[in-house]
């Protein structure tokens, strides 16, 4: 369907590419300020303990420091780290700094010097008091009778049941499950519990403040919610926000771990008090246990189904562990079931039941996927378990009950995102042919349970389908400026974040279409509290179906000004009217250009700029779907998995830069195979993490990449800006069932819990 548009569909070069591969200074740690001072922050030793006193004397005598920072010294406002549209949904249980400590590298104290080893030689002086508590490492000690309660504060708001450790809960419930479990022809049940992971992004935390000439606080910094930032610095360090300006620049990948506010308060703070520019950039460690992780859940799907394959019942139970403290614990563990039930439409019982506990570890956060990542695998795994008591092809299984274009499920209503959703019924849905094209590529009718064996190497195939979502519907919002310069190009203005996915080229691409002009005629500025409009933000899949919308309104807008100034000039109706490559054209094929147009109205008789801002909000959230394939091989003697090959087909409606959504598509498979097959954060009996590094906790790199296939199914989204839904997060949350779905064809053990590393098969093999 791309050929009905010129820019839109094409393989454009990334606007910011040039800059980006020349090594230009576009990054928020190449900025380097005169007299700048270095932030270091001392983490607490213990995962559950009171500061019962805390001695900095020593640290400020140091030479070249200029501030440190206590819980004595700083706001005691409560507020959430988790950047979401305001009122957030995740409870109020952080402070700049606490008297209590929550998990190990839970901020105790920081130092402000002239240099980063002066702050961290100050961290050394000073003396801290503890009394030690009991730590709870897991979500079955938090829910224990008789548990340490982790969050006793008073002025705590927003937690579900504190003295359980209970940060948030959800419940749905259609239909009668248990009846229809009992009376079910054939069922089945599986646990699966997925680990902790971090995102792991090449640029780490990374922000600089600085006062303006009007001594306003400017805040440079990594982040996808600048606008979010904004607000709750405001609230937090007690400035209005009019006297805070957020400034992102190129951000060096985020994933959603960019979606909290972790340092900007610590630099913000620090300016302020010193009239001093500062910054702070987390080393990897920091990266790895005081940032943010994928939550870790422990999911049950039971599912029934009558004679024919179709479901009659799905009943999923959710528990996730959220650490030391609730941000994005309520909307994370929602998606575990928004974003997976409806699929499954035909079930007319239908059961979701979670819990987001508090313990003593690292905090849990937004990540790619979120939560439908966790859900997903047992979910998938239990479809193929009740495939195989049926006696029937796990493939076919699916095609008898997945959802279509038309339909709808009572899921979408029942469960949002930390609250209820809205009624929505399917646009476009290409997941059938994702099946299809999925199925014939990786040759599932003459390999599955075939078992080909080649030495000690068997050989299984396994598929999994998904969907996701493009925003939320009735909280997301963006808007988009456009205006026109005098040599016929346009500034395009947007709060949209681009964190690395091509965002700024894809949401051009799209004005640029309306335009009628090339994309090098879209000047791209994005984002700055100061100047461009709001957007929520990069997260929940939202910007090219939000975010597009707005741009796709504000660029209609200007071609009606541009219109309506090019017929005076050609005195003809401005419905007549065509724009091509830069030109207003008449029937009669006489024609302006757009330089023409822009100095007339700069310039000449009725003058004004042409420009607009448009917004939108969208009022469903269409999902993009996707069927993935593997085949794999498994040494029976050592356990180890080779991916011989990987397929994943994609619906994501309109691809307004294949290239781009591809590129999407095949890293967030990578980064689900890491999850499936390597990545866990490991800690020690005292909940301190045993591998804070790139050396010992593993992400996959080039070399361990297997031959991957993505393919592209289009659809056309109407209610998408151009016909587009979304692509960045589907493909993470592909691997893990796929991957354990495809061993048990090849080996017969049924895994459930990743990574899937040698020593978990081969111990799978021996047990079973």
């Amino acid at each position: 369907m791309t050929e009905r548009f010129n820019v839109v569909g094409q393989n454009e070069r990334r606007v910011d590419g040039r800059a980006l591969v020349t090594g230009k200074p576009v990054f928020a740690g190449d900025l380097d300020l005169p007299g700048m001072l270095h932030i270091a922050v001392l983490g607490s030793r213990h995962a559950h303990a009171r500061i019962k006193a805390i001695d900095t004397r020593k640290a400020e005598a140091l030479e070249g420091v200029a501030l440190v920072l206590t819980y004595a010294n700083t706001p005691a406002v409560r507020y959430t780290t988790a950047g979401q549209g305001h009122p957030e949904p995740s409870p109020y249980d952080t402070r700049m700094f606490d008297e209590k400590v929550r998990f190990i590298g839970d901020r105790v104290a920081a130092v402000a010097a002239a240099s980063r080893a002066v702050a961290e030689k100050a961290l050394e002086l000073i003396e801290v008091d503890y009394e030690p508590l009991e730590p709870v490492l897991s979500i079955d000690a938090a829910m224990a009778p008789g548990a340490p309660v982790i969050h006793d504060e008073p002025d705590a708001s927003g937690i579900w049941d504190a003295e359980h450790n209970i940060a948030g809960a959800v419940e749905a419930n259609i239909g009668d499950v248990d009846k229809a479990i009992a009376d079910a022809f054939a069922s089945a049940e599986f646990t699966g519990e997925t680990q902790y992971a971090q995102h792991v992004p090449l640029e780490p935390h990374i922000s600089v403040a600085y006062l303006d000439d009007n001594a306003r606080l400017v805040l440079y910094t990594s982040t996808q919610v600048p606008f979010h930032v904004r607000r709750i610095i405001a609230r937090v360090l007690g400035v209005p926000a009019s006297r805070i300006r957020v400034i992102k620049p190129r951000i060096g990948g985020g994933f959603g771990v960019k979606q909290e506010i972790l340092i900007e308060d610590l630099v913000g703070l620090v300016t302020l008090r010193t009239g001093m520019p500062s910054r702070l950039e987390y080393t990897r460690a920091e990266e790895f246990y005081a940032s943010r992780t994928r939550h870790p859940m422990r999911v049950t799907v039971r599912l029934a189904a009558d004679e024919t394959g179709q479901l009659q019942a799905i009943d999923m139970k959710a528990l996730e562990n959220t650490g030391a403290y609730g941000a994005h614990n309520l909307t994370v563990v929602s998606n575990t079931g928004s974003k997976t039930l409806p699929m499954y439409n035909k079930a007319p019982n239908v059961r979701f039941s979670a819990r987001g506990i508090y313990t003593n570890l690292p905090v849990g956060g937004a990540y790619r996927g979120y939560g439908a990542t966790q859900g997903i695998f047992p979910l998938e795994t239990a479809i193929d378990l009740l495939a195989e008591k049926l006696g029937m092809d796990a493939l076919e299984l699916r095609r008898i009950n997945h959802i279509r274009s038309g339909e709808t499920s009572p899921i979408f209503e029942e469960l949002g995102e930390g609250r209820k959703g809205v009624p929505q019924t399917v646009g476009s849905c290409g997941l059938d042919e994702c099946i299809e094209i999925g199925a014939e590529r990786i040759g599932w009718a003459e390999k599955r349970g075939a078992r080909r064996r080649e030495g000690p190497w068997i050989h299984g195939v396994g598929m999994s389908i998904h969907m996701q979502g493009s925003g939320i519907p009735a909280v997301d919002m963006a808007a988009a400026t456009i205006k026109m310069n005098d040599d016929g190009s346009f500034n395009l203005l947007i709060g949209a974040t681009d964190l690395g996915t091509g965002s700024d080229t894809i949401l051009a691409q799209m004005a640029a279409e309306v335009l009628g002009v090339p994309l090098s005629k879209i000047l791209v500025l994005s984002s700055d509290t100061d100047v461009t409009p709001f957007d929520v933000g990069a997260y929940a899949s939202s910007t090219t179906y939000v975010s597009g919308s707005a741009v796709v309104r504000a660029a209609e807008t200007v071609r009606s000004q541009i219109a309506g100034v090019a017929s005076a000039m050609l005195k003809v109706d401005a419905d007549d009217l065509e724009f091509v490559d830069g030109t207003v054209i008449a029937r009669d094929t006489r024609s302006v250009t757009l330089s023409d147009v822009a100095l007339r109205s700069l310039y000449g008789v009725e003058q004004f700029q042409i420009g607009a801002t448009a917004s939108f909000v969208a009022d469903v959230s269409p999902p993009p779907f996707l069927a993935s394939f593997a085949e794999v091989a498994v040494d029976v003697e050592t356990g180890k998995l080779k991916i011989v090959s990987y397929v994943a087909a994609a619906d994501c409606g309109t691809p307004i830069n294949p290239r781009l959504a591809e590129g999407q598509l095949e890293g967030a498979i990578a980064n689900g195979i890491g999850y499936a097959l390597m990545e866990e954060m490991r800690f020690d009996k005292y909940g301190r993490m045993r591998n804070p590094d790139l050396g010992r906790y593993k992400i996959p790199a080039t070399t361990d990449m297997p031959p991957l296939e993505v393919i592209l199914v289009e659809t056309y989204e109407d209610t998408g800006p151009m016909g587009a839904k979304s692509i960045a997060e589907i493909g993470i949350n592909a691997p893990i069932p796929t991957l354990a779905n495809a061993i048990y064809d090849a080996v017969g053990v049924r895994l459930t819990k990743p990574p899937f590393t040698s020593e978990t098969i081969w111990r799978a093999m021996s047990n079973s």
